[in-house]
């Protein structure tokens, strides 16, 4: 078993590919075979595993996912930090603050198109602390 973390610094509101970062901290961890739990320590942002080839796919993603959670609805009583804070909480709640991805041969196996993303909900820069676990066996000598 291994743990690593890593900070990653946003810019605000989108999808950001931590995919090598987490691809090398399976690498340190010497596992030829087993598991990598992502987990990110917040709860206004999340995780999703999301197709990294044509990045018109994000844009739809945060597109429809605002349209979905709008900002400013009156329903929402938790508005001390800010009108985005609340859809990012809702935001966090629908999608994922984990992923897990198989590891072979000391490497993630995902697909082709396949990349990790941070999914940052809130406007303003900030930095969120992301935790990779490997579980598994080392390569047989």
């Amino acid at each position: 078993m291994s743990n690593h973390s890593f900070d990653l610094s946003v810019d605000g509101q989108g999808l950001y590919d931590i995919t090598s970062q987490v691809a090398a901290a399976v690498a340190q961890s010497g596992v030829g075979d087993g598991l990598a739990t992502v987990f990110i320590q917040h709860t206004s942002a999340s995780l999703l595993i999301q197709e990294n080839a044509d990045p018109a796919v994000q844009v739809d993603l945060q597109n429809w996912l605002s349209r979905l959670v709008p900002e400013l609805d009156s329903l929402y009583t938790h508005t001390e930090e800010g009108p985005d804070d609340m859809p990012a909480h809702i935001k966090g709640a629908l999608t994922a603050v984990q992923v897990a991805v198989p590891v072979i041969e000391g490497r993630l196996a995902l697909g082709v198109w396949q990349g990790i993303y941070l999914w940052e909900h809130r406007h303003s820069a900030r930095t969120r602390s992301i935790v990779v676990n490997v579980l598994g066996e080392a390569p047989a000598n």
